[in-house]
């Protein structure tokens, strides 16, 4: 069995939306949160106060409670954060949405009255992609918890989207009508990312490739000298983790559903692929 913890970055309003999804195997859990609860321990003492959560939108430019750390040691920290994720060995997933793009064309799709929002976009592209990469694993292996940060607008309605996915999804991952999201372990549930710690990297992971997406393609300036090489290799050492890019962005030969979601894309992400 494997857990996905996903949180998003950029559906408030921002240029790029990015969605990511840590992937855990359930064997390995106990580690990892022992680990990540020893990064929070040692920031703690880093900043002299509790830390009991990383917010990345205040961590990264040094907000409270960040304001007296020195921007080379966030810089250090966020590198280890990336080494720590590639050393653990879980897998991303990840969907990310050019948000003008979106706005003016997703209104008039087929298919947008059943997606709803923004963030529904998003959360359904992992839903999928998540079943085509583990469809394959035998056993129960590749059965997966889906585990949102909490989105009190958005439950109920995606929780419902979920229990009985439309038809128009199927030609994503393959399925017949017996076996819609059968990897995807009984519904996707919310949680809160100060109590869930692989929430909180998969929001850092978010932020970071939404930062990645505004520089190199929404024309942002550098915040310093040397922002955009330094969010290049952070951006690299997280997508060398991803499950194989076919099951998100397929180049070739895309069913209607896929090409939804390829059509949305930011051009850089799907150059990566």
């Amino acid at each position: 069995m494997k857990f996905c913890y996903i949180d998003e970055s950029g559906t408030g309003g921002q240029d790029f939306a990015v969605m990511t999804g840590i992937i855990v195997d359930a064997r390995r859990m106990h580690v990892t949160k022992q680990e990540w609860d020893g990064l929070l321990s040692h920031l703690s003492e880093l900043v002299n106060r509790p830390v009991a959560e990383i917010h990345t939108v205040d961590f990264y430019p040094g907000n409270t409670p960040w304001r007296d750390l020195d921007g080379k040691v966030r810089s250090q920290i966020t590198t280890a954060i990336f080494n720590w994720l590639r050393d653990r060995k879980h897998k991303i997933v990840y969907s990310a949405v050019d948000c003008k793009k979106f706005n003016e064309d997703f209104p008039k799709e087929e298919y947008s009255d059943d997606v709803g929002s923004l963030w529904r976009f998003l959360a359904l592209h992992l839903c999928l992609s998540i079943q085509k990469c583990h469809q394959g694993i035998s056993d129960n292996k590749g059965h997966t918890v889906m585990i949102f940060d909490n989105e009190d607008n958005e439950a109920k309605s995606f929780l419902d989207f979920v229990r009985n996915p439309p038809e128009w999804t199927d030609t994503y991952y393959g399925c017949d009508s017996n076996t819609r999201l059968d990897h995807i372990i009984d519904v996707p549930y919310f949680g809160d990312s100060k109590h869930v710690g692989l929430i909180q990297v998969a929001d850092f992971v978010s932020f970071f490739l939404r930062r990645h997406l505004e520089i190199h393609e929404g024309g942002d300036d550098e915040r310093y000298d040397g922002e955009a090489e330094a969010i290049q290799g952070w951006v690299t050492t997280a997508l060398e983790q991803s499950i194989r890019r076919s099951n998100i962005y397929l180049l070739r030969g895309r069913c209607a559903c896929s090409d939804l979601f390829f059509r949305y894309a930011p051009n850089l992400i799907i150059e990566a692929t």
